[in-house]
């Protein structure tokens, strides 16, 4: 399950997107408001991405206000449609499978267009935790972070994905597969290693690799790069997160 987007850049790098819609959980089950969210895993070297692999929550209300913001934001280019709402209240295994797969369509979609994709309320709606308030004031620029400084912030601070990985897997849909979705080799296809002994944590490694001086300012550019590193699994599970550049004097 889940979804390649492939696209050529200048005719040599091969760019990859994999999305996958998962893991649905009811939230405050048994209260009045109760609701199912979605785990979104997002793998990439696309340099259209800040981090290169993160998960985030989503319920179906916050897609609802998504494509109404890249609707808003697409002018005459089509957006693709969700799966509809309920009919009835409730939230049987079967309803939420089927809405989970359109989804993971929804997203597919959206991943293939050029000019959706150029939307950073879509990345930050990918690759952070930040509520719809938020994600609308990061954009609108009345909050102290930058789009990028939100996605990187949530990689470091919340360990994005290792952390739902770790959290496990209630309520889970037919055919996911959680303990491997989050650690892909670098050949881009999945693989099944064996879970490393419970005292052995998954933990990240932050270092800079020098990449120069700029001549005009100065300024030593450093290359930041973020690893995460799972214990007792072979080196191909350490998964690059984000790089950027840190200019220091």
């Amino acid at each position: 399950m889940g979804f390649c987007c492939r696209m050529l850049e200048n005719q040599e790098q091969e760019e990859v997107i994999t999305v996958r819609v998962q893991d649905p959980r009811v939230q405050n089950e048994g209260s009045w408001n109760s609701y199912v969210d979605y785990k979104i895993f997002l793998h990439t070297n696309s340099k259209a991405f800040t981090a290169k692999t993160s998960c985030v929550r989503r319920r179906y209300r916050e897609f609802v206000w998504l494509r109404k913001q890249l609707q808003r934001n697409a002018g005459l280019v089509p957006v693709p449609e969700l799966p509809g709402k309920s009919t009835f209240f409730g939230s049987s295994d079967e309803f939420i499978e089927k809405r989970r797969q359109g989804l993971q369509h929804f997203l597919e979609k959206v991943l293939q267009s050029v000019v959706l994709l150029s939307d950073s309320q879509l990345h930050l709606f990918l690759q952070s935790q930040l509520s719809v308030p938020e994600i609308e004031a990061c954009v609108q620029g009345r909050s102290p972070m930058t789009v990028s400084d939100a996605i990187l912030h949530y990689a470091m601070s919340n360990c994005g994905w290792v952390q739902e990985e770790r959290r496990g897997s209630s309520h889970l849909a037919k055919g996911d597969q959680p303990k491997s979705c989050c650690f892909l080799p670098r050949s881009g296809r999945r693989s099944s290693p064996s879970p490393p002994p419970r005292e052995e944590k998954d933990h990240f490694e932050v270092g800079y690799t020098e990449a120069g001086r700029n001549s005009s300012s100065g300024f030593l550019r450093r290359i930041k790069h973020c690893t995460v590193v799972r214990k007792g699994c072979p080196g191909s599970c350490a998964v690059a997160v984000f790089s950027g550049y840190k200019a220091e004097m």
